[in-house]
């Protein structure tokens, strides 16, 4: 339909190839300039309504498919069967519908079909659907837009938590260094006392080993015999503060 619509209907029969510029949706064709201009004064036609092709064409594709005419019997359409729910030509009525009593006129069932209930109800239903639409698509903006802020509230306060965590652990971190080094300090301390004191204790033995060997070599016997009680408890002191250390 939209291919014939491109050129005159009544051109084509006469196999000739002009653009239409307007269409007669009771013809149920496209028609030139001067097809048009015949079509308007003749008797037959006059009467017809013809819209600018371009605004023909701007009708929905499963528009464009519905025909002035019976697909079976190449009829144009008079009674519509409301038993059926569908146009029927003259011939349909004979061969398909001669049993329907609900048989009407065409013309009298499509005379008020733009301004029918039904029209007015699919146009409020697509108004409010619109509307829902429109209402849906904004929640669903808002929905992002409250998502980005919480998304930037969540970041803001995991940054401050770990900063508060950062912060904590530094002061966790100075306070466990500070006891270091006090244990540390206090450590070092005690061992410099205990090293000082072996150094003064180990003067003490290479003194007593040395008294120890003078007297070997220059006491008398007697000398030597009185003293060893002397130098035993000497040693026997010393060892037994060697063991405390």
């Amino acid at each position: 339909m939209a291919a014939q619509s491109q050129s005159c209907g009544v051109c084509d029969l006469r196999h000739l190839t002009k653009p239409s510029i307007v269409w007669c949706t009771e013809c149920d064709e496209g028609l030139c300039t001067e097809c048009q201009e015949h079509h308007s004064l003749s008797k037959a036609s006059r009467s017809h309504s013809v819209i600018p092709i371009a605004a023909y064409q701007k009708l929905p594709a499963n528009i464009l498919k519905i025909t002035q005419y019976c697909s079976s019997h190449d009829k144009k359409y008079q009674f519509y069967c409301q038993k059926h729910e569908c146009p029927c030509c003259s011939t349909c009525i004979v061969e398909c519908h001669k049993e329907c009593r609900e048989i009407v006129e065409l013309e009298n069932i499509i005379r008020n079909a733009k301004s029918s209930n039904a029209m007015c109800e699919i146009e409020e239903s697509l108004v409010e659907i619109a509307e829902n639409l429109k209402k849906i698509r904004q929640h669903q903006q808002d929905n992002l837009l409250t998502f980005k802020e919480k998304r930037k509230e969540i970041e803001k306060e995991l940054k401050k938590t770990r900063m508060k965590i950062n912060n904590h652990l530094d002061k966790l971190q100075e306070d466990l260094m500070k006891q270091l080094n006090e244990l540390e300090e206090k450590e070092n301390s005690k061992i410099c006392q205990l090293m000082a004191s072996l150094e003064k204790k180990e003067k003490e033995i290479g003194e007593c080993q040395n008294s120890l060997l003078n007297i070997k070599k220059h006491a008398t016997d007697l000398q030597m015999f009185l003293s060893i009680k002397q130098i035993e408890e000497d040693v026997y002191s010393k060892e037994k503060n060697c063991r405390l250390l």
